[in-house]
């Protein structure tokens, strides 16, 4: 049989009709009655709940795993609105998909880590190949997530680990994990792909620094107090406008935080990693990042570049084909920065992105994604997390 993969899009307002129509394109374009496995992306307009049991029932209960998204970027369709749903169905004989998932990662990342290591421990084999990891983007911290869930598998077991965090149409109250059945928040949800199979990937961000250099003078974990000795928040308002107070989100769309690259992910990577600033802190002055940083760590004030991140998308298809070495794509997952979305790109220069990357990577190869709140993919051996980033992964 080999891999048969579909993917269904729909953009109905009803969760059942939604979900139906999704689920079943997706079996009819893989031309099978039960997948083996099923991915889920949807925006947080709907019903969770009456969502994932439309697409549960209409797939027999396939295994799922998923989340919500700002939007979501399928084979021929890039929605960013409240009502889009996209679902890819896999039937393989090649491949083997398990899953498990975890609530409550706001307690702590390294706790979080912990846990779900205990849980994927047992499914990771000696063909294992990556794993696929979907979490709640308003409660994730990577780094003593990362740190912990690695240390609790044994070295074998510590595999590229793709995927990105789950978001809700800039509102950042409340995002969604799917597991089977379950549709959870402050959760992680983790699939464990193995069998014959290979995964190529590609990264890129498009970002460059508006100021000089900065050292981070007082933090704890991923809370920035001050930046050269004055509160971060401050430092932050010479680049801001007018209607940060009200409007943190959009403020800080085009504004991020560069950190220079590792000296050992140097040759893999682009200058500076990126880091978006979740949240702020009025009464002290804070910010907080996604990921743990130490006192004295220099960093940049840095702006998305249009023309750098439409290049940058152009250049992916060519680090996945060095990778590739001719051989034919099964399916890609694609999770792209929601500041790589509408508020940069107009709908059709958007569609043009992501179809010039499907024509560059086979135009009929089954293609889902979604637009993230950070995403995560290996630099060399290394699996590092990222903003206003696009992280193309391909299964081949």
């Amino acid at each position: 049989m080999g891999t048969s993969v579909g993917i269904g899009f729909s953009m109905r307002k009803n969760p059942v009709e939604a979900g139906h129509e999704a689920a079943r394109s997706a079996l009819e374009q893989a031309g099978v009655a039960r997948p083996d496995f099923v991915m889920v992306f949807a925006t947080v307009g709907y019903h969770q709940q009456r969502l994932i049991a439309a697409i549960r029932e209409a797939t027999a209960g396939a295994p799922l795993c998923g989340c919500s998204g700002e939007g979501i970027i399928a084979q021929q369709d890039v929605a960013e609105s409240n009502f889009a749903v996209g679902v890819m169905a896999i039937a393989s004989d090649e491949l083997r998909f398990a899953i498990a998932s975890i609530s409550g990662i706001g307690e702590g990342g390294d706790v979080a880590g912990q846990r779900l290591a205990e849980k994927i421990a047992p499914l990771v084999a000696p063909d294992s190949r990556a794993f696929f990891l979907l979490a709640d983007g308003l409660a994730f911290d990577f780094d003593p997530f990362v740190a912990a869930f690695e240390g609790g598998l044994a070295p074998p077991a510590r595999l590229p680990i793709f995927g990105g965090l789950a978001a809700d149409n800039w509102a950042s109250r409340k995002t969604y994990q799917y597991h089977d059945d379950q549709v959870l928040s402050d959760g992680a949800c983790c699939v464990v792909m193995s069998g014959k199979g290979q995964v190529a990937w590609g990264i890129n961000h498009g970002c460059v620094p508006v100021g000089t250099k900065r050292t981070i003078t007082r933090s704890k974990g991923n809370i920035i107090y001050e930046i050269d000795g004055v509160a971060a928040l401050e430092v932050l308002k010479e680049y801001l406008d007018e209607e940060w107070a009200i409007k943190w989100n959009k403020a800080t769309l085009n504004l991020c935080l560069g950190f220079k690259t590792p000296e050992h992910l140097r040759q893999g990577y682009e200058e500076y990693f990126i880091r978006y600033i979740t949240d702020k802190d009025d009464r002290d002055g804070s910010v907080t990042i996604q990921s743990d940083v130490a006192e004295g760590t220099e960093l940049w004030i840095v702006r998305r570049d249009k023309e750098l991140m439409m290049n940058g998308l152009r250049s992916i298809p060519r680090q996945i084909k060095e990778q590739l070495c001719g051989d034919p794509p099964k399916f890609v997952l694609q999770f792209e920065c929601m500041g790589r979305g509408r508020v940069v790109f107009k709908e059709q220069e958007r569609m043009d992105l992501v179809q010039s990357l499907q024509r560059d990577l086979g135009g009929k190869v089954p293609w889902l994604g979604f637009y993230t709140y950070g995403e995560i993919g290996p630099i060399r051996k290394y699996n590092c997390f990222h903003n206003f980033t696009s992280v193309v992964t391909v299964v081949y």
